[in-house]
């Protein structure tokens, strides 16, 4: 249904679509003169742009849509359809167009839909908040923490649109269900909330029977109990629903062509412009400190927990017990170099060899020396989740303040928890994020960094 009671106007995505199509012909239009049919591109370009759109969830932006996402919207879109761009006048040869201006005229297009997307997305907020305007009245049945949480959401959140009309305490003596839809129905309620741990099961079936027949949203509230606070994945065999533990952004074959593609850059400008000439100086001096080769290899866990060698520039005296005990401070080890190479990072630099090999990626969980990863997997709930994509050279732990030595259990806990936090919410956004706050980390200098 386009049309919703209550909820929002249905001319707003196909508005959008009209506005976006109008901004990307408008600017096409100086490649065309009249020896060919720019009638052609139109219909070629929109049709590429709506089936592009449907199967990247590009206007599938609500209220508590948060800006990152419509930023890897943005990036994931506009990627595939500045291939597309260039496939059509690749194909018609006869049209006269320089490549420069054909990216050029891309990133136009691209940034005035950015512009658009954001100025409607935060029009909107205000509109909201200020007017009171494209609001959805909501009830929330049950009482709990996080019903609690909720109400103080819809309360202090006012730019969402969400007017909360009433809770109800369904346990109490004396209340039913029914008075709870009569509220619903005599003051316009769009969407109900319910908490799953406070109602039973007969309690559940009977509003979710009245708001399909009464065309009324209803969400749950997961209750206590561990799975529901998972970011569960919903999908069908046949007619039968089925519920996977968690969805893994990276495993979608456009989501992996684009992070590889984004480790290959990045690697081969890393090693081209900076490993090239940095690795003569720094080895000269790793060699006069200490004997020993200049790179230090090791074995570490990767992806599905396959082992591979993980370089850096050598940092310490060659030890036996370098591929057992991690560095700790003060640790007598490191050389006069080493102090200054892993205060600032430079270590980890050769990692980039291993991004380009495909063993590892620019961002990612960092990956342990195999003797750690077998103690923290015994130890450590959910340690093993990381090894489903690959390790990284630094990552969402590192830059939230989780890096270098472990000192407690605390620590390798609280990684864990961002590592998974990171494979189940990934976008290229994301990556950027983390790359530029690790390099002004590196910059600022860590504590940690020793």
């Amino acid at each position: 249904m386009i049309f919703k009671t209550g909820r929002y106007s249905g001319f707003l995505r196909p508005i959008s679509y009209i506005i976006d199509l109008v901004i990307i012909h408008l600017f096409a239009a100086p490649f065309f003169d009249t020896t060919f049919d720019y009638l052609t591109y139109i219909i070629f370009i929109s049709l590429a742009w709506i089936i592009l759109s449907v199967k990247s969830n590009f206007y599938e932006i609500y209220r508590f849509t948060h800006g990152a996402k419509i930023i890897s919207l943005l990036g994931r879109q506009g990627i595939v359809f500045l291939l597309i761009i260039f496939a059509f006048f690749g194909f018609y040869r006869q049209v006269d167009a320089d490549p420069y201006h054909i990216l050029l005229y891309f990133l136009l297009v691209i940034g005035i839909i950015t512009v658009v997307k954001f100025a409607v997305f935060f029009l909107l907020k205000k509109y909201r908040k200020l007017l009171g305007g494209n609001v959805r009245n909501v009830v929330i049945i049950g009482l709990s923490p996080k019903t609690e949480q909720l109400k103080n959401f819809f309360l202090e959140q006012s730019e969402y649109g969400y007017k909360l009309k009433m809770t109800f305490d369904i346990n109490k003596p004396g209340a039913q269900l029914q008075d709870c839809f009569d509220y619903v129905m005599k003051n316009n309620v769009d969407e109900i909330y319910i908490s799953v741990g406070e109602l039973k099961n007969t309690e559940i079936t009977e509003i979710i029977d009245f708001a399909d027949n009464n065309l009324k949203i209803l969400k749950f509230l997961p209750d206590n109990k561990e799975i529901y606070t998972k970011k569960l994945d919903f999908s069908y065999y046949g007619f039968l629903p089925i519920l996977s533990l968690r969805k893994i952004p990276m495993d979608e074959p456009i989501n992996k062509f684009i992070k590889r593609g984004f480790d290959i850059v990045l690697s081969l400008f890393v090693i081209i412009g900076v490993l090239s000439w940095l690795t003569p100086i720094l080895g000269l001096f790793i060699k006069l400190e200490s004997k020993g080769p200049v790179f230090f290899k090791q074995r570490r866990n990767g992806l599905d927990y396959k082992e591979f060698y993980c370089y850096k520039f050598r940092s310490m005296k060659p030890n036996p017990l370098a591929h057992l005990h991690q560095v700790t401070k003060g640790d007598e080890r490191i050389t006069r170099v080493g102090k200054i190479i892993r205060k600032t990072s430079m270590d980890e630099l050769p990692q980039f060899i291993n991004v380009l090999k495909g063993d590892m990626s620019v961002v990612g969980p960092r990956p342990h020396m195999v003797s750690h990863t077998h103690m923290y997997a015994e130890r450590i709930d959910k340690f093993m989740v990381r090894h489903f994509i690959k390790p990284g050279i630094t990552g969402l732990a590192q830059v939230s303040g989780y890096r270098g030595e472990v000192e407690s259990d605390e620590d390798i806990i609280n990684r864990v928890k961002y590592d998974i936090f990171y494979l189940e919410n990934w976008s290229l956004f994301m990556d950027l994020k983390i790359v530029f706050k690790t390099i002004y980390n590196a910059l600022k200098g860590e504590e940690k960094a020793y």
